[in-house]
């Protein structure tokens, strides 16, 4: 009897240490490492392509984050939705590459006090020009 309890002790012990190495391994795959940064280039309204400009417009009124590629760039928009007043920019914070996705982080910057006054809704958004790639992009 003392000899099965023994051996028993010993198989929950393996199992304890498999589950802990396994869920290591886990836990290792979905951090992100960042390859390298993106060179990118934030676009005005005429360098905007004639097609996401049009979807931009239906857009522009809520929130959004959409991607868009011509196959030889790709683009990448966020939009703040309607904002009470003008004045609004938007800072991209970061922009890179892993081994499985492309990481964008930007922020709303709010206008400055005088710019409050004037009480004409705007419709931030960005758009970002980089390379064309065909990781998955994911909004920070």
């Amino acid at each position: 009897m003392k000899k099965r309890q023994i051996v028993m002790r010993c198989i929950l012990c393996l199992l304890v240490a498999a589950s802990m190495l396994l869920s290591g391994c886990t836990y290792l795959s979905d951090e992100k490492i960042k390859l390298r940064d993106l060179d990118f280039t934030v676009l005005s309204d005429e360098k905007i392509p004639e097609e996401l400009k049009d979807i931009l417009e239906e857009r522009k009124k809520a929130p959004f984050q959409i991607t868009y590629t011509d196959n030889v760039n790709l683009y990448i928009c966020i939009g703040y939705g309607e904002q009470k007043t003008g004045g609004y920019s938007i800072a991209v914070e970061e922009l890179y590459l892993t081994d499985s996705n492309i990481y964008v982080n930007t922020s709303l910057l709010g206008p400055e006090a005088e710019e409050k006054s004037n009480k004409i809704p705007s419709y931030p958004y960005i758009v970002i020009k980089t390379e064309f790639l065909e990781q998955t992009v994911i909004f920070e």
